[in-house]
């Protein structure tokens, strides 16, 4: 059986991620910083699916945290065929208004382990000559949004440079660009489902679902649903100061 290793896999798009790849077979590695709330999802798989399951504790902000998981990563005997590279979270206020502390730890998790851990994971995959990393970015990454914008362009760009370079090696990279999506991560910003249209919203089944299919045909990017392929179109169309005026969109 195929073994995905998913960060930030106990709520939202990662949890999504967890419960399809364990529905089609795929044994699981699951990563987040909640030991209890690992327990119960690996136990719910478990149970769900017959997979085999197994957790790690680990905040992708703490250096130490990190190097639990490229090490499970980098494992020759034990492999890992797919990575999801999905743990994230994002920041309410503007730049100056957060500590240049919390705007770092939102780079580590966002940039610095989706480094780090992919570059743990292609050497067993390369070698092996098959495998797959997905890396959640975000349709934010289009769009001048401060740091977490900035952080997920770096996504966008390091996941279509390494698809081109280790494609011929039988590693396929997919950046996956949601957009605003119904889960944990604006009610840990505290911001409500209000504070942009309704018609902008995503389900976060329906958008892994379109992730994997993508992945499956190679593609580099996966921008879910026909209203954020016209969203992505048109911001590489309009100037940037114009976009800016939107900066408060999903932030209130």
């Amino acid at each position: 059986m195929p073994t995905a290793l998913v960060t930030g896999a106990t709520a939202g798009i990662g949890h999504s991620f967890a419960q399809q790849l364990a529905a089609r077979g795929d044994d699981l590695v699951l990563v987040a910083r909640d030991q209890q709330r690992l327990a119960a999802v690996a136990d719910q798989l478990r149970s769900a699916h017959g997979v085999a399951v197994e957790v790690l504790a680990a905040d992708l902000a703490d250096r130490a945290g990190m190097a639990v998981v490229e090490e499970r990563l980098a494992d020759r005997d034990r492999p890992v065929d797919l990575l999801v590279n999905n743990a994230g979270f994002g920041l309410k206020e503007r730049f100056l208004d957060n500590s240049a502390d919390l705007e770092t730890a939102m780079l580590d998790v966002l940039v610095t382990a989706v480094l780090r851990l992919t570059h743990a994971a292609l050497g067993p995959m390369t070698e092996r000559g098959h495998g797959g990393v997905i890396n959640v970015s975000s349709v934010a990454s289009l769009l001048p949004r401060g740091t977490y914008s900035a952080a997920k362009a770096w996504v966008n760009s390091f996941s279509e440079w390494a698809a081109h370079e280790y494609r011929p090696q039988g590693v396929t990279i997919t950046a996956l660009l949601p957009g605003f999506t119904r889960t944990e991560f604006h009610e840990r910003m505290d911001v409500g489902q209000d504070s942009a249209p309704a018609f902008l919203w995503l389900d976060a089944d329906e958008l892994v679902r379109t992730a994997l299919a993508d992945h499956e045909a190679g593609k580099v990017f996966s921008i879910p649903s026909t209203r954020y392929k016209a969203i992505a179109t048109l911001a590489r169309a309009v100037p940037s100061g114009v976009l800016q005026r939107f900066q408060s969109l999903g932030r209130k």
